[in-house]
């Protein structure tokens, strides 16, 4: 059930609609907002999103393993040559979420899995402070990965509802491992935190994705009702 509270900073009415999920962009005036059994509290202004031809937007339903699911939240991130979006996904049937990463016009849809369940001696060295090797060879979970990318990344600016406060110039290590039948995994490493997502890569068409954005020269897809 959605909860509705004042934006502190502005007055316009907020919504959380899950419980599970602290942080809110207000989408009146951007503040970064957390909510607590305390109230609703303001941590500064998130910066203004820059244009890119995405076509997800919040709000966007769509079906990922069967489960109907709403984009709600996205955080924005740079590197020294380029940008990604990583999207949150809310699903219906349980409240769950998950992470639809956009690059370059690929998707991966990942989830979070505790760090600890991990028994890679290369990446815990990683998770430690080591840095990775662009096409390193990895066992994990009964799977044999690659490491495909590995870069220091810069958080942009968020928006929607987020498990955490996205604030401008927030850092991380940030290394990708896919495998041969399109699996992948994704780790985050911001000082001494370690955050570990693991999933697959799947295109927008399987998605089945309904409320695209709209971009000027770029006619919606079929699969796009």
């Amino acid at each position: 059930m959605s909860l509705h509270l004042p934006c502190p900073h502005c007055g316009a009415d907020v919504v959380f609609r899950s419980p599970a999920l602290p942080s809110r962009v207000c989408d009146s005036c951007r503040s970064m907002l957390v909510r607590s059994d305390e109230g609703i509290a303001q941590f500064g202004i998130a910066a203004v999103l820059p244009f890119d031809v995405s076509p997800v937007q919040i709000g966007m339903r769509g079906i990922a393993d069967g489960a109907s699911f709403e984009v709600i939240g996205r955080v924005r991130w740079s590197w020294t040559d380029g940008a990604w979006n990583e999207w949150l996904l809310l699903f219906d049937d349980d409240g769950s979420t998950a992470w639809l990463g956009e690059a370059m016009g690929q998707f991966m849809l990942l989830r979070e899995r505790p760090f600890r369940e991990v028994r890679s001696k290369t990446l815990t060295e990683m998770a430690k402070g080591g840095t990775a090797k662009i096409g390193q060879k990895v066992e994990l979970l009964g799977r044999k990965l690659v490491i495909a990318d590995a870069r220091q990344a810069l958080c942009v600016t968020a928006e929607g509802e987020l498990p955490f406060t996205a604030t401008s110039g927030w850092q991380v290590y940030n290394v990708d491992l896919r495998g041969r039948e399109g699996e992948c995994v994704s780790l985050q490493r911001d000082g001494k935190d370690v955050s570990f997502y693991q999933g697959r890569y799947v295109t927008l068409a399987e998605l089945a994705p309904r409320g695209l954005r709209a971009i000027e020269g770029w006619a919606l897809p079929d699969y796009a009702a």
